[in-house]
Formats: C-alpha cells, sequence, structure tokens
C-alpha cells in the first residue's frame, strides 16, 4: 500500500539516494554525464536536508515504509507565467514506476498548494525527458518553453501548466 506523508528531517540522506537514482535514470544521455556522476547520495542528502530545514513542502511515498518516491512544492518561482504554485520536484524509484506513485504524489502535492492558497501550477521538466507525457496524462497543458543553460549544455524545457486544481489529474 502506498502511503504519502510530509517528509521529516530523517529523511533526508533517503531522499538524496533516490534523487541521484532517479537522475542517472531519467536523464542518462540528456543531461552531460560528468553532472551526473558528480551527484553522490550524500552530497544530494545534504541539499534535502537543507530543503526540509528551511520549511518547503516535500512528501514522501513509501510502500512498507520503504521511500519510493518524493516531491516538493510551493509558490511558482518566476512570475512571468500566471500560475500561483509550481511543483519543483517527482521523481520515483525507477523499479516502482507504473504503480501509481507519481500520481499520488501529484495529487498529494496539488492538496498541499490549495492549502497554501494557490489555485493553479505548473511544473518545468526537459523535453527530452519522457516523463512529460506523465504530466500530460495528468492533465497538465503545455503552457512554455525555455531553453536554460546547465552543466554546460543548454537544456529545452517544457512547462505544464493546472488552471485548477480542484480537481486534478486522471481519475486513475
Amino acid at each position: 500500500m502506498i502511503r504519502v506523508r510530509p517528509a521529516r528531517r530523517g529523511d533526508a540522506a533517503a531522499i538524496g539516494a533516490l534523487h541521484v537514482e532517479s537522475w542517472r535514470d531519467a536523464y542518462a544521455g540528456i543531461l552531460p554525464d560528468a553532472a551526473l556522476l558528480r551527484m553522490s547520495a550524500k552530497g544530494e542528502g545534504e541539499k534535502w536536508a537543507h530543503v526540509l530545514a528551511s520549511g518547503e513542502t516535500v512528501l514522501i511515498a513509501e510502500i512498507d515504509h520503504r521511500l519510493v518516491g518524493f516531491g516538493s512544492c510551493g509558490a511558482a518561482r518566476r512570475s512571468v507565467l500566471d500560475y500561483a504554485g509550481e511543483v519543483y520536484t517527482l521523481y520515483v524509484d525507477p523499479d516502482h514506476h507504473g504503480q501509481g506513485i507519481g500520481r499520488r504524489l501529484l495529487r498529494a502535492m496539488f492538496a498541499a498548494l490549495e492549502r497554501m492558497g494557490h489555485r493553479s501550477a505548473l511544473v518545468w521538466v526537459l523535453q527530452s525527458n519522457p516523463s512529460r507525457y506523465f504530466y500530460e496524462a495528468m492533465g497538465g497543458r503545455r503552457v512554455a518553453d525555455r531553453k536554460e543553460r546547465l552543466w554546460g549544455a543548454d537544456l529545452p524545457q517544457a512547462a505544464y501548466g493546472w488552471q485548477s486544481l480542484a480537481v486534478p489529474c486522471s481519475p486513475k
């Protein structure tokens, strides 16, 4: 059974390890190899410890008390688009794709954004990342494109937006 709950400081190391594993799985061949190889579970865990200490909303998904996914959200970071909230991260253990974990996390983050007073949200995703189809399946509409220079590469990104979070995502 999938359980979604707010992350605690003690979850930072597990989140960091899953972050590295997810990035290496999702972004191999998309991001420069050097960027992926520089990542470490310890380093990412320390970053997530700071995020958790800052009070940012971070949710985790567990099966049998084992971390299988996580996501973070809050106010939209850039005000160029007319969306109040933003999903900053959403990653699922590659061994658990297709089990509804991403859907559960996205719904929980939308509920958290609504509690914060946000009525709309967006997420930025690398255009080469197949996860963009997940956001489309969840009712996200492609609303913007941009290129961002990261790790020495120009990376095309797409934004998917939801104007209403009241009935978010696919009913599946």
